[in-house]
């Protein structure tokens, strides 16, 4: 076990520096000057030039790259550039709006796509399950910002039950966790039905039908049980990256979180804030599916000793 850690938690740091760097590199190639725009387009050039050297964009990209690791790794990710605050302190203050809708989406997800999906398994091939896929198929579809545009004309403006966008109430978290959360539903029907038709064919099902025990009771007691592992698992990793942000909602809604900062960052040419979002984006997702992992190989030896993980 302490070998399959090892090997994962090496998996898990080279993950990060990989998204760290590409990260960076595709910051810095974006077009645009950062030290101008904080400047503002009238300002001499000789004071956006002291910027420049203030901020080290004066360097080349390869010692501003090693400077940026060395910081990151004693935990600073700089300052914003946008109004000079450290970034790990802004990226924190937007995390707990982006944890309510984090959870919130994810619990439509569960609460909508687990009994669609339990239904459509039950009576295969039956009008159910063609209105499951069908449904299925239009919340895969459906672009989750043209879902969340429609949400908020339908529901905030014609028919205003809900806010046009914001954050601090119950009713401002209504429509965008339901928006987020539709096209999850699908898949989590998709999944969790062919789950269950999968370890319905399995021969401990038959012997628990064999024994007499009801339908009701082997459904809960058996069929569930087993065929739920894989949908809590993506569920868990689902969480981490709507943990990352979900810069689409956000932006419809307005939502005061880490993916509306990422939005305005980029269009505000914070470089820092740029990376330090990604950063926590990238450390949410590979942190969560090393704990995954390392449940996994708790729960089945098997995992560990083949050495791969899951696929």
């Amino acid at each position: 076990m302490t070998a399959y850690l090892v090997r994962r938690l090496i998996g898990a740091v080279g993950v990060v520096f990989g998204v760290a760097t590409l990260t960076f590199v595709m910051v810095f190639m974006m077009p645009g000057d950062a030290a101008r725009m904080y400047a503002g387009p009238r300002a001499p050039e000789a004071t956006v030039q002291r910027i420049r050297e203030i901020w080290g964009l004066d360097q080349p990209l390869p010692v501003q790259y090693v400077r940026y690791i060395g910081r990151a790794l004693q935990g600073d990710l700089g300052n914003s550039t946008r109004d000079n605050r450290p970034v790990l302190t802004v990226v924190v203050e937007r995390l707990p709006a982006t944890i309510q809708l984090a959870l919130a989406g994810l619990f439509v997800e569960l609460i909508i796509g687990v009994p669609l999906g339990i239904l459509a398994a039950l009576r295969p091939g039956s009008w159910v399950d063609q209105l499951a896929t069908v449904i299925s198929l239009i919340g895969i579809s459906i672009p989750s910002f043209a879902l969340g545009l429609v949400a908020l004309y339908v529901f905030g403006f014609l028919i205003p039950i809900f806010p046009l966008g914001g954050y601090g109430t119950p009713l401002h978290l209504v429509l965008p966790a339901l928006t987020l959360g539709i096209g999850g539903t699908a898949f989590y029907a998709r999944v969790l039905r062919n789950n269950l038709l999968e370890v319905m064919g399995e021969d401990f099902i038959r012997t628990a039908n064999a024994k007499g025990l009801s339908a009701r009771a082997v459904l809960l007691r058996h069929t569930l049980r087993n065929a739920l592992l894989p949908t809590v698992t993506l569920a868990a990793l689902d969480l981490a990256l709507l943990l990352g942000g979900t810069v689409v909602i956000e932006a419809v809604f307005g939502w005061p979180g880490v993916g509306l900062q990422a939005f305005q960052a980029i269009r505000n040419q914070d470089t820092p804030l740029i990376m330090g979002t990604v950063l926590f984006a990238s450390v949410s997702v590979v942190g969560i599916n090393l704990l995954v992992d390392l449940l996994y190989a708790a729960l089945d030896p098997r995992v560990r000793l083949g050495g791969g993980g899951r696929s």
